[in-house]
């Protein structure tokens, strides 16, 4: 308790028996002094007394890694119509170019608020090397919380994803049945879970196909079309007729990457995407890619939050959803195979 009243105390920056006047109710306290020691106690993770908790603010955090991938902004309006018909406001945190605010500032920022929730659309939890202490927060004060997109294994909150071993073979057959024995896998951060959940299907299912996966044949990148040019360029310099992407960008990259090495697409290389963001059938070529079921998807993720603010459930398991392959024009024959 002593531990507590000190690093209270410190944080808001008045003496200990103020802290313990406002955690036993007692008077001789101003009420802006008494809401700063209850805000202290909920942003350093330890838990109102029960007479004091009161009710959660009707706000649930949507946490957001970027905009500029059209996939999370589809996912934040599926999820923040979903809360505004549940009587919850959404409360838009985006991390790219925010000013250096990170993720763990934005729990501090969500748990002063006394939102009744927060719900990661990718976050810290998908990389294996990312700092992860700031969950623990969430853990200590029981906040509702739903993750979309793989996490790491000791993680245990509530989690949506796409499965994304099956993504990674239905691409992979795909190509392989088009002809392309040379077929590349450009993929995102070496410490990624998708990335890695991608490479884990990939490679077995290669080697049955009598393709085994060359290091060579892997390249890892941001998540951002510059960084898919980058990789293709190095993909299409190892003879890679095909590239298997793990990112819509990322396949908009490598189709700019071929235009500027002189092939066409799909006449001379072919390209898969993953996530069938918006617009992706109007590019040149419409981009062949795997669809995340972001409808259904988004569903759950309201049904997962209104179960664990309702009591009903508590942090579960991760739910995986099936993906959809998504047959456009990037794809074709192999070189070889294509007619005269």
């Amino acid at each position: 308790m002593s531990k507590r009243l000190a690093e209270v105390a410190r944080k808001v920056g008045v003496s200990e028996a103020t802290v313990s006047r406002v955690l036993n109710d007692k008077p001789g306290v101003s009420e802006a002094t008494r809401q700063a020691v209850l805000t202290a106690l909920d942003v350093l993770g330890y838990e109102r007394p029960t007479k004091l908790r009161g009710e959660r603010a009707r706000l649930v955090g949507l946490v957001l890694p970027e905009l500029q991938n059209p996939i999370f902004p589809a996912l934040a309006e599926i999820i923040g119509g979903g809360l505004t018909q549940n009587g919850y406001t959404p409360l838009l945190c985006t991390q790219q170019n925010a000013g250096g605010i990170t993720e763990s500032d934005y729990i501090d920022l969500l748990l002063q608020q006394q939102v009744s929730g927060v719900i990661f659309l990718g976050g810290n939890y998908s990389q294996a090397d990312a700092p992860h202490e700031h969950y623990e927060r969430l853990r200590q004060v029981n906040l509702p919380t739903v993750l979309v997109n793989a996490r790491i294994d000791t993680l245990d909150f509530a989690t949506v994803s796409t499965d994304d071993g099956a993504a990674a073979e239905q691409a992979i057959l795909h190509l392989h049945q088009l002809g392309h024995r040379r077929i590349g896998m450009l993929m995102g951060p070496l410490d990624h879970i998708p990335s890695q959940r991608k490479l884990a299907a990939a490679k077995p299912l290669l080697e049955r196909l009598g393709t085994p996966l060359e290091d060579a044949l892997v390249v890892r990148g941001l998540y951002s079309l510059e960084s898919g040019q980058a990789g293709a360029s190095r993909l299409f310099s190892v003879g890679a007729t095909a590239i298997v992407c793990a990112s819509d960008p990322l396949a908009l990259g490598a189709v700019r990457a071929a235009r500027r090495a002189g092939l066409h697409v799909p006449q001379d290389v072919s390209v898969v995407g993953f996530d069938d963001s918006a617009l992706m059938s109007c590019t040149e070529p419409p981009l062949t890619t795997v669809r995340q079921p972001i409808e259904s998807m988004g569903r759950t993720v309201i049904e997962l939050l209104l179960s664990q603010i309702a009591g009903t459930t508590e942090a579960g398991d991760e739910l995986l959803f099936e993906p959809e392959l998504v047959l456009r024009s990037s794809t074709g024959p192999a070189p070889a195979l294509a007619p005269a």
